[in-house]
């Protein structure tokens, strides 16, 4: 892999540090914004049922949570490019802002399609509020401190996971759906004045060429791309040809253009950073690995073992408690270690995780479930805060902004990969072993039909469900892996003290 490192010197448009007590009420703005936006992606999920029978449209189901993954994820690069090169603050506003209009806009939606285009407006504000978020405390702290922050901030991903579903019931249950969106009305508005009278920011005057072909070509490029991925199973041959056709030339040409380009939209010079390689990939690879895991765990639970749907969530959720605590743990010991071991080590928690979950049969239980999950948020909490400490201390002020929202853009790109590769390992695989078993597979799922099917119908779709699933952790098994192969080429010896360039 390249290793150019880049210049240790700050550009002069990096601003002073707010005083302690400003940076505590900053970072305390910068979670809170993190959770609204990580949270808004899985709170719908225990609100989606009432909200279909109030609006209708059953059939868009799956577009409300697909819209929103799509759209943030396509404007991250393009808000971290924006942050570096008109400043952090206004960039988040203006994120936060569009995020918090698209949620009012969801709570008055009168139909499914007109709720798809709002959610897909939150998406869009989505897209700015965590990178921005994130790059503002690089900005902020020093790469000592960092380690500790980037715990908090990583640990509040794994929060949001368990948080999203039961809040959103209990608003449901006690007030009604339109809530789910407004909840993050208050929150969003106490983050923007906690920033805008807090952070101090003025990077000095000149004059920007705003590369807006780049913009457009890198949307184009990764929406019709990630498109194919998430919604392959619906689409037509035709249709789906055509938008891997459009992802790939728009990639080209985005490569072509950005080499010519005077301010890129993705600075191409950032690829010659070893360290923003091996973390971006790396990020990559851990996101496949938790998406392909968290996405279908639960359904060997309910499916294979025959239990309760309460226990498939507080198995996942073992996954989040020990990500949010390895986080902040990580963050500690990575002062005393190196970007390197800690990364190592998370993904050796990863590969030990994912090899539990092979091994698991129905007849191992729960608990053994729960170990595999918990041992995985371990590693992921180790890398995930690795990643990001490690790519903003390997670059200056003036590409912290696209540094940092390249590592997430990737790693939305893993989840989606892994997601979509791990339920077409698990498709696959349940038609080769019984082509007819896919409609028996919703009967097991739902505990009034299992317990009225006959007891050979139900041990045979029990064992096609746990072979299926079997195969799709093989695959998480290979991200896994390759998360510890990636890591391997972190350069030895950096660490929070001795970074690649200073804040």
């Amino acid at each position: 892999m390249p290793d150019t490192q880049p210049q240790a010197s700050v550009p002069a448009a990096a601003p002073p540090p707010p005083d302690n007590a400003g940076r505590g009420l900053v970072l305390a703005a910068c979670l809170m914004a993190t959770f609204m936006a990580a949270v808004e992606s899985s709170i719908i999920a225990t609100a989606m049922p009432g909200i279909v029978g109030d609006l209708g449209g059953f059939s868009l189901f799956s577009w409300a949570f697909t819209i929103y993954l799509l759209t943030q994820a396509v404007s991250i690069p393009i808000y971290g490019r924006l942050a570096d090169i008109h400043g952090r603050k206004p960039v988040f506003f203006f994120g936060a802002g569009l995020f918090l209009i698209g949620s009012t806009l969801c709570g008055l939606a009168w139909g499914m399609i007109p709720l798809i285009c709002f959610r897909a407006l939150q998406g869009l504000g989505a897209g700015a509020i965590q990178p921005i978020a994130a790059t503002i405390l690089g900005d902020i702290y020093t790469p000592s401190e960092r380690a500790k922050v980037q715990g908090y901030v990583s640990s509040v991903f794994g929060i949001a996971a368990v948080a999203g579903p039961s809040l959103g019931a209990f608003l449901v249950e006690h007030a009604a759906w339109p809530v789910v969106f407004w909840v993050n009305l208050p929150v969003g508005a106490a983050a923007i004045v906690m920033i805008a009278w807090f952070l101090k920011e003025d990077p000095p005057p000149r004059r920007h060429s705003i590369d807006w072909l780049g913009s457009i070509l890198l949307l184009i490029a990764a929406s019709s791309l990630m498109l194919a991925l998430v919604q392959n199973s619906a689409l037509g041959g035709a249709t789906l040809a055509i938008l891997i056709a459009a992802g790939i030339a728009a990639t080209v040409a985005l490569l072509m253009h950005e080499r010519s380009a005077p301010e890129p939209m993705l600075p191409l010079e950032l690829w010659r950073n070893r360290v923003i390689v091996v973390g971006s990939l790396g990020s990559f690879c851990a996101g496949a690995v938790m998406m392909g895991i968290s996405a279908f765990l639960p359904a060997y639970v309910q499916g294979a073992m025959g239990r309760s749907a309460i226990a498939g969530g507080a198995v996942l959720g073992a996954m989040s408690v020990s990500w949010a605590f390895a986080s902040i743990f990580g963050g500690r010991l990575m002062i005393r270690t190196t970007y390197r071991f800690m990364a190592l080590w998370g993904a050796v928690a990863l590969i030990a995780g994912t090899a539990i979950l092979i091994a698991l049969t129905p007849e191992r239980g729960v608990t053994w479930a729960a170990v595999g999950s918990f041992i995985i948020g371990i590693g992921m909490g180790f890398c995930n805060s690795t990643y990001i400490v490690s790519i903003q201390a390997a670059v200056p002020w003036r590409q912290r902004g696209a540094a940092t929202s390249s590592s997430m853009f990737l790693r939305f790109m893993g989840q989606v990969i892994g997601a979509a590769g791990c339920g077409a390992v698990l498709n696959a695989t349940m038609t080769i072993l019984d082509p007819a078993a896919a409609d028996g597979v919703d009967r097991l799922l739902d505990a009034t039909s299992r317990a009225a099917m006959p007891a050979a119908e139900a041990a045979h779709l029990t064992s096609v469900v746990a072979a299926s699933l079997h195969n799709a952790y093989l695959l998480a098994g290979v991200f896994a892996v390759l998360t510890l192969a990636v890591s391997w080429f972190l350069p030895k010896g950096l660490s929070p003290r001795h970074p690649t360039a200073r804040p």
